[in-house]
């Protein structure tokens, strides 16, 4: 019989468990009471080891490792944030009926996709501000409409 294994979900989970853990340790008032306290403490030591190299050496080897170790760990805990949040906001566009479903995973369009996004609505909010009318909205869809009917307009014969 095979000793129990966890998954890699399982240890997926734990890591991502541990890494909130630390995160969220590393960012509170004892940790940082606890790292003023090292460094403090260092400083102190200074006199009694004659300011040697290797006193030296104990307080830079010691703040590298902890800072290559908590840069992982606190981007391990972080990558969570962005994705939640794209997922909430796609849920608002997906439930809202004025909504633009296109702007649906715009984390995921081209850098030149989003320039053409951020200029139709820089043209919305110019349209909105010469509307004086606070309660009216335009959608990306509305300014394509009214562009599309604007160009069949210029191209039929009168």
């Amino acid at each position: 019989m095979t000793p129990f294994l966890p998954t890699d979900s399982a240890r997926s989970n734990l890591f991502a468990r541990f890494a909130e853990r630390v995160t969220a340790w590393s960012g509170s008032t004892l940790a940082f009471c606890t790292a003023l306290g090292t460094v403090l403490a260092w400083a102190v030591t200074g006199p009694m080891f004659h300011y040697s190299e290797t006193w030296q050496l104990v307080i830079n080897t010691g703040t590298t490792i902890v800072t290559f170790l908590m840069v992982f760990l606190i981007q391990r805990a972080q990558n969570k944030d962005p994705l939640v949040l794209h997922l909430k906001l796609n849920e608002l566009i997906a439930a809202h009926k004025g909504a633009s479903n296109r702007l649906i995973n715009a984390q995921d369009f081209s850098e030149a996709e989003i320039h053409v996004l951020h200029r139709y609505f820089d043209i919305l909010a110019e349209k909105a501000a010469l509307d004086h009318d606070l309660g009216r909205t335009h959608s990306v869809e509305e300014a394509e409409e009214n562009h599309v009917s604007k160009q069949a307009a210029r191209h039929t014969p009168h």
